[in-house]
């Protein structure tokens, strides 16, 4: 058991994407081509469709990382999507706001101070621990890797 951390945006933000979402709703096509796609549209030579609703909700939940008893923080850096640094990451999260799987708000700094000192003499699923185990070769493909001091997963999806 762990508890995961989340980075959401921050009130101004939400209601950036609230405005735009009221605009994006009132400017809807209703023919019955639109409602058929359910409101999706294209953009460009894209495959990927949108909704006035996707774009709302687009990155306002992004995966921190997860806090477990007796091990490291682990860092979720979503293939380097959103950071691929220690310092990009601490500002990525002081660019918005930081809350838990159970949806309850924390000061970003005292979670940047907590998770950084999580553990610190704490497990890492690396080779090591997997060969300390003797872990089943379909878990040796998620092994721990470290970037910057931090412990990262190897997994974009975990929980």
């Amino acid at each position: 058991m762990g508890t995961n951390y989340y980075r959401i945006p921050t009130h101004e933000e939400v209601k950036e994407r609230k405005a735009r979402l009221i605009k994006d709703v009132a400017e809807l096509q209703i023919e019955p081509r639109d409602v058929a796609c359910s409101f999706s549209y294209y953009e460009g030579d894209s495959w990927d469709s949108y909704s006035p609703w996707d774009r709302f909700t687009q990155d306002t939940k992004i995966h921190l990382g997860k806090r477990s008893a007796g091990w490291r923080f682990c860092w979720n850096f979503h293939e380097l999507k959103y950071y691929s640094s220690k310092e990009e990451l601490l500002s990525f999260i002081r660019a918005g706001r930081v809350v838990d799987e159970y949806g309850e708000e924390y000061p970003v700094e005292l979670f940047i101070e907590m998770a950084l000192n999580w553990c610190p003499d704490g497990l890492i699923g690396d080779e090591a621990y997997h060969e300390k185990n003797s872990s089943p070769s379909y878990l040796r493909r998620y092994l721990d890797r470290e970037i910057d001091g931090l412990r990262v997963s190897s997994s974009t999806e975990f929980c």
